[in-house]
């Protein structure tokens, strides 16, 4: 009388804030005890409130069979209570489901169509194979019903159960074919079928190419746009198939994208069109460019128009799919494309970049490649102020307010994973086929110089910990920059030079803004230390890049930095030493033998590391400038009389270690091609007694060191007076940002650093100094030529230009025509571009071998979804699959074929088949013969024991009377014993067993069929 409805409950829990458990477990007491009433009102107002509370995280499992209670009423609203808390809370191994099956089949039958709608919404949810078994021949009668709700919800029903029993499917196709091909049915019982449709041919499209003209017609008359784009999807897995229906879906998808004005519908058509292959080849090349050109509009008004990002993302996405197969037309969308990729939204900053990274051409790399270094610039500016302490300058001065609102007004510092991406992008761009896109080489250095700058350092271990050196993470963006800096350098002699000194540049940077106390972790050393060792001729100082060697490798932290430094490092002191031309003076004796022993004091510390490759370059470096600086202290300096030679250990022999052919470029796969010589063997120890020799070696004491003259000079160096990583403009806050366009680059002041720039514009005035085309910087300083024009007017008019005070010259037109011709011919025509030649990767051409990719510039073709290196090293390592979050798989339709003719797998599926009804029609004859043995057999068994052979005639047997108690109380009642039949003939027995026999293999060959025929033995 006085119990809570589900509003009071809800009201309840609101009015108890912060006591809501308390008043949640009084609630489910009192719940347990209602719905245990025989009154059904107050159960199902009881199993209300436990939905509820079980939506709130409770369990009411416990429930179950009062659930199954309340589900059996007679009254429509109880009724429907109980099927809610059974979708709610039962699941597959729930005890009572068992018991509701005669339940559901008896609602199914139900004459009120409100009654037959609980069962079919509440199946889906509660479905089993066994249950799909037992329910299916009621769900099918229920295709044929008047009211078109029952019919589309059993529809989608029967798609439910077939997810679980296959079977159940074959047997419901045909009606829900009837259902489709009826042209008088109702509209939301035809949008269900083609529903379900959609969903089974994407597993198995070849059962449906029969429907494809009905499914044409509800294309072009349905009406329905939520049913067209289940068609166009559909119709997008039929094409491939079958290529005719191109053509005849090209006009009402055309159709279609001009007039809908649903952004959905037009998006599924343009993606239909991309997925069903019309965009590719094709017979009617200008009908493909015109719905191509269409498609690209379209989504081009998408991406601008729309500040939708789901619009935004999916359009991108569609852009993606239609770059492989018309660049170009894409290519003309660059501006909305670009702007994508300033986008708050970090997917479609994604989607944006694998959108221009495959449309890049050598006419747009510029512009893209100058757009995301003005991004990555904004975010390092924005990280450096927020390192260097921007806060503190509020307070220092009266306009502080001010300073607060600028720097909040810049961008706020990029990911680290996002701003790797974008380098990894950009650097795949640009090496692109080989370099094919980049026309300017002096531009791309300066871009790898400024990379360097920019890459985030990696992020291994803590840098103070005092353990081992740790290998190198997997990913380390700075050393694929240094990587490209140096195949540059490598592959393109015209520019040799210029990586050269960016190399040295880096170098000498990575030396002064590292803290001496600190490891350098920068990948970029290790490519960088190549370079200025192989190529140190050209140099502009070798002796200050050889000092920042000297720095930077006890601060290496990664052992295989480490190798490659100790491998420079003798490179340069050969070129820096090994000059035979001049003079043996005191001045060089004593630079040289400093030099020399400032080289050994940093290398003998590594003659310990527990790295092999460096311990062992190590040694051999030092011993080998040991010996020379022995020979160099035992040479005689030249004097005014005698003339002394540098010794040859520095002038002929360490230099001809590093002379001899020229390095080149190796493919990557080329190492597979090279044949293993016949008497190699790796297994092979070095010594029989490597572990003693180690062990001896570990053993010896060797006599310690101590410090010598050279340790405070070289190693004590003073402390940084700034650690930061751009120039000195860049930590003026009050600074304008100025970003100058120049016809010639534009834009590269907003994304290079001051020193960059100004180096670029000195080196462009020097190249086009005597180009009379080239219009010079006014505020610079002229180094061209002087026009006679100009003189006049500096001399007569000063700084100050007056046009009246132009003097007027007299022009004789003979002269002139004479000295016009040598005139002529003293201008010479314009010098074309020189033409950049890049060498090919070298590889092996061994046949056979297991070969890797030596193709140079090889680069597999363009994956739109997954060519982001973020994606691909998360793709790296398989992960398992995931479950849907419906927890519905269909892969079990995938074998189901709704079609009566079983398509044959291969061609042995005739020969096979003939070969199985060849052995059933064997087994078919031994069981028969068999069957007439034992009957003989049966029949002289009965003759012997003189049973006629027409048989016995059978008497039914009359029932004693039971004898009553009171007549015979003393009597005992004997039992009658049965008669012990005689013995059968052991014939009899073995025929049984063969006939057994015989149907256990027929069974295990044959199921089917097997099973009858062994019914039908074991019966005889």
């Amino acid at each position: 009388m006085f119990e809570k409805s589900l509003y009071d409950l809800i009201r309840g829990l609101r009015n108890h804030k912060g006591n809501e458990k308390e008043y949640i477990q009084n609630c489910l007491k009192e719940c347990r005890s209602e719905i245990r009433s025989p009154d059904m009102d107050l159960k199902a107002t009881a199993l209300l409130k436990l939905i509820y509370l079980e939506m709130n995280g409770h369990d009411m499992s416990w429930a179950s069979f009062h659930v199954l209670e309340v589900m059996s009423s007679q009254k429509y609203h109880q009724k429907r209570v109980g099927y809610l808390g059974a979708v709610q809370s039962f699941r597959p191994d729930t005890d009572v489901l068992m018991m509701a099956t005669n339940l559901l089949k008896k609602d199914l039958a139900s004459s009120h169509p409100t009654t037959i709608t609980l069962p079919i919404a509440a199946l889906p949810h509660l479905v089993t194979p066994s249950l799909a078994l037992s329910l299916l021949g009621d769900l099918l009668p229920r295709l044929t019903h008047s009211h078109a709700s029952i019919k589309k919800k059993t529809v989608v029903t029967l798609y439910r159960l077939a997810l679980v029993y296959p079977e159940a499917l074959r047997a419901a196709w045909p009606k829900i074919k009837e259902r489709l091909m009826d042209k008088d049915e109702d509209p939301s019982v035809t949008a269900a079928i083609v529903n379900v449709v959609c969903e089974l041919g994407w597993r198995r499209p070849q059962d449906f190419l029969p429907l494809a003209p009905r499914l044409f017609e509800l294309l072009v008359d349905g009406g329905n746009n939520w049913m067209a784009i289940k068609l166009i999807k559909l119709f997008a897995t039929l094409t491939p198939l079958e290529p005719r229906l191109v053509r005849k879906l090209l006009p009402p998808l055309t159709n279609l994208i001009k007039t809908t004005p649903a952004m959905s519908l037009l998006y599924e058509c343009i993606n239909g069109i991309i997925q069903g292959g019309i965009l590719g080849d094709g017979e009617d090349f200008s009908a493909r460019e015109e719905v191509a050109s269409l498609c690209v509009s379209k989504l081009r008004g998408m991406v601008s128009v729309n500040s939708d990002p789901n619009l935004k993302y999916v359009a991108l996405l569609a852009f993606n799919r239609i770059v492989t197969t018309h660049p170009m037309l894409v290519a003309e969308q660059e501006d909305v494309i670009l702007e994508c990729i300033d986008s708050e939204d970090i997917s479609i900053r994604i989607k944006a970049l694998d959108l221009v990274q495959g449309m890049v051409s050598s006419d747009n790399l510029l512009s893209i490649v100058g757009r995301l270094m003005r991004q990555l610039k904004a975010s390092s500016s924005a990280l450096a102020q927020q390192q260097n302490g921007v806060e503190d300058l509020d307070d220092s001065s009266d306009d502080g307010s001010g300073k607060r609102a600028k720097s909040q007004e810049q961008a706020a510092p990029l990911p680290d994973e996002y701003t790797i991406d974008v380098i990894g992008r950009i650097l795949g761009m640009c090496s692109q086929d080989n370099y094919a896109n980049v026309i300017d080489f002096d531009w791309y250095i300066d871009v790898l110089t400024q990379l360097v700058r920019i890459a985030p350092p990696p992020r291994t271990r803590a840098l103070d910990s005092d353990s081992l050196p740790s290998p190198k993470p997997a990913i380390d963006i700075s050393e694929k920059i240094g990587n490209e800096l140096r195949n540059v350098a490598v592959k393109v002699k015209a520019v040799r030079p210029a990586a050269v000194r960016a190399a040295e540049l880096i170098i000498s940077r990575l030396n002064t803004e590292t803290v001496s106390s600190r490891p350098v972790v920068a990948g970029a050393l290790k490519p960088l230390a190549f370079v200025v060792g192989e190529y140190a001729f050209q140099l502009s100082s070798p002796d200050d890049t050889l000092r920042n060697m000297l720095s930077l490798v006890p601060r290496a932290d990664y052992p295989e930095v480490l190798a490659t430094c100790l491998q420079s490092i003798p490179k340069l002191f050969a070129h820096v030493a090994g000059d035979d031309q001049a003079l043996w003076t005191p001045e060089r004796k004593s630079s040289l033998s400093l030099l020399m022993a400032r080289v050994i004091h940093v290398l003998e510390p590594l003659a310990q590391h527990p790295y092999l490759e460096v311990q062992e370059r190590a040694v051999e470096f030092i011993e080998l400038l040991k010996l020379t600086a022995e020979a160099a202290s035992g040479q005689a300096p030249s004097t005014n009389e005698i003339q002394q030679d540098a010794p040859l250990l520095l002038t002929q022999a360490i230099p001809s270690l590093f002379a001899g052919w020229e390095l080149n470029s190796v493919a990557p796969g080329a190492q597979y091609n090279v044949p293993i010589p016949s008497g190699l063997d790796l297994d092979e120890p070095i010594h029989s007694n490597l572990g003693g020799l180690l062990s001896q070696a570990d053993s010896l004491m060797l006599p310690t060191q101590g410090d010598d003259e050279f340790e405070v000079y070289y190693n004590q160096r003073p402390a940084p007076t700034s650690i930061s990583s751009g120039p000195a403009i860049e930590r003026l806050v009050d600074a304008p940002e100025e970003v100058g366009n120049s016809y010639q680059q534009a834009g590269e002041e907003s994304y290079l650093d001051a020193d960059i720039v100004a180096r670029r514009k000195a080196e462009r005035r020097e190249r086009n100094k005597d180009d009379p085309f080239y219009i010079p910087d006014m505020s610079s300083s002229r180094t061209g030529t002087s026009t006679p024009i100009h003189n006049i007017l500096q001399k007569e008019n000063g700084p100050d230009l007056d046009i009246d005070a132009i003097p007027v010259m007299s022009l004789d037109l003979e002269k002139l025509s004479i000295s016009g011709p040598s005139r002529q011919q003293q201008h010479h025509p314009r010098q074309p571009r020189q033409k950049i030649v890049i060498e090919a990767d070298e590889t092996l051409g061994v046949s056979g071998g297991n070969s890797g990719v030596s193709t140079p510039g090889a680069r597999p073709g363009y994956d739109s979804e997954n060519n982001s290196d973020s994606f691909n090293l998360s793709k790296a390592a398989k992960k398992p699959k995931q479950k849907s979050l419906l927890q519905f798989n269909s892969s079990v339709l995938g074998g189901l074929s709704l079609t009566d003719e079983q398509q044959p797998d291969d061609g042995f599926a005739h020969e096979r088949q003939q070969k199985e009804e060849a052995e059933m029609a064997q087994a078919m004859r031994e069981v028969q013969r068999l069957r007439l043995e034992m009957q003989r057999a049966n029949e002289r068994i009965q003759v012997a024991q003189g049973v006629p052979v027409e048989g016995v005639a059978v008497v039914k047997k009359k029932k004693k009377k039971a004898v009553k108690a009171d007549e015979g109380e003393g009597q005992v009642v004997k039992k009658k014993k049965k008669k012990v039949d005689k013995e059968v003939p052991s014939i009899a027995i073995s025929i049984g067993c063969e006939i057994k026999g015989a149907c256990l293999w027929l069974l295990m060959s044959s199921r089917d069929q097997g099973v009858c025929i062994y019914s039908q033995a074991a019966h005889l």
